[in-house]
């Protein structure tokens, strides 16, 4: 199975590639993760990951589908994979369709999760993160025991800056313009499948899952 997780930032597609990943047996590549773990380590790219994330941009093209060709390289991924957080743009959609033809390997399908802004506002506001270990909280869905600390080692609890409203709703604003063409391209592809993102974790799993065996 290859697919990606196509959507706006807090539609889901972490979570839902996760359990994708237990249902299927094939890896979930997350791009966000890989460029978290970079900050964290104040590589040169966590750096310039920060820059670009702070200010609610993207990060460039090149950078990301770099990142994406090794990690697609490795062993656990020659029976598959879900990606998550790749493609966001047209070039890098495209940029996938070359690096797949090139390996001999075809996309089985794109899954559009669909959330309204609103919710995807109250959402994404909501997370929070912990500075030592990375784990991930929401006030709402899913609070520590002990308001602003890690129930697993302790840490503060922050909001990352492109977790603020208006950052938020900037990122959305990116998203329609640059992450909207990748959902047509793939719709013109018949590789299309959209998925109602509203209800429980499980309630959209089912949808998405129906949509791809």
């Amino acid at each position: 199975m290859r697919v990606v997780m196509v959507g706006p930032p807090g539609a889901g597609k972490g979570t839902q590639a996760k359990l994708l990943n237990e249902r299927f047996g094939v890896p979930h590549v997350s791009t966000g993760d890989i460029l978290r773990d970079a900050q964290r380590a104040g590589t040169p790219l966590g750096l310039e990951v920060q820059r670009f994330l702070e200010e609610g941009r993207l990060v460039p093209d090149k950078v990301v589908i770099g990142i994406v060709g090794e990690r697609l390289k490795d062993p656990d991924c020659r029976p598959g994979y879900i990606l998550d957080g790749f493609p966001r743009t047209l070039a890098q959609a495209q940029a996938l369709d070359e690096l797949m033809a090139n390996r001999g390997e075809r996309l089985d399908a794109a899954v559009f999760i669909v959330v309204p802004q609103q919710e995807l506002v109250r959402r994404l506001s909501g997370r929070r993160v912990c500075r030592a270990c990375g784990g991930m909280y929401h006030v709402l869905f899913d609070p520590p025991t002990i308001p602003g600390t890690c129930g697993r080692c302790g840490g503060e609890l922050y909001q990352r800056e492109d977790d603020r409203e208006d950052t938020i709703r900037h990122r959305l604003e990116i998203y329609a313009c640059e992450t909207g063409p990748v959902v047509e391209h793939y719709r013109a592809a018949g590789l299309l499948r959209e998925a109602d993102g509203v209800g429980t974790r499980e309630e959209v799993f089912g949808r998405i899952a129906a949509g791809v065996q």
